[in-house]
């Protein structure tokens, strides 16, 4: 699975390093420097997380998207949930593979049933980027409406 994600974020303009972390990281086997996911995949728990810092680095603004380390708004993470989501849906990963139990500090069963029923977060952060159209604004923008997506980064 970790390749499969690292493959569609590679092919998205992504760049991705497989290699050992010494260090602990924020996510198990996960780190991004210099606008790269670095995956440790003897560490890594939870491929889905891949998706979601992915997220991080596609939706940050691209002069900052290359600073050693990102430093995400809130409302950067929400349009990063949003982006997971799509990427997941795009690949057909299953819902509990993006929102596991582990993570999202607790919100993982939330997010998912909010993202199943429509309810979706970070979407109008995802428009104003030029990535996706809101659902409601879909028609009149002759369309596919999110999670269906434009672009896959923030230019």
């Amino acid at each position: 699975m970790s390749r499969k994600l690292a493959g569609f974020v590679r092919s998205v303009g992504i760049p991705v390093r497989f290699e050992a972390l010494p260090d602990p990281t924020f996510l198990p086997g996960l780190d991004i420097r210099f606008g790269t996911l670095f995956i440790d995949e003897a560490r890594l728990l939870y491929p889905g997380d891949i998706l979601h810092e992915a997220g991080h680095i596609a939706v940050s603004d691209p002069a900052e998207r290359l600073l050693e380390r990102l430093d995400p708004s809130p409302g950067d993470e929400m349009a990063t949930i949003a982006w997971s989501y799509a990427a997941a849906c795009h690949l057909g990963i299953p819902l509990e593979v993006l929102f596991h139990p582990d993570g999202y500090k607790g919100d993982a069963e939330a997010l998912a049933e909010n993202f199943s029923t429509g309810h979706y977060i970070g979407v109008p952060l995802l428009q104003l980027y030029g990535l996706t159209v809101e659902p409601h604004r879909a028609a009149e923008e002759g369309t596919d409406p999110y999670p269906h997506m434009l672009g896959w980064l923030r230019s």
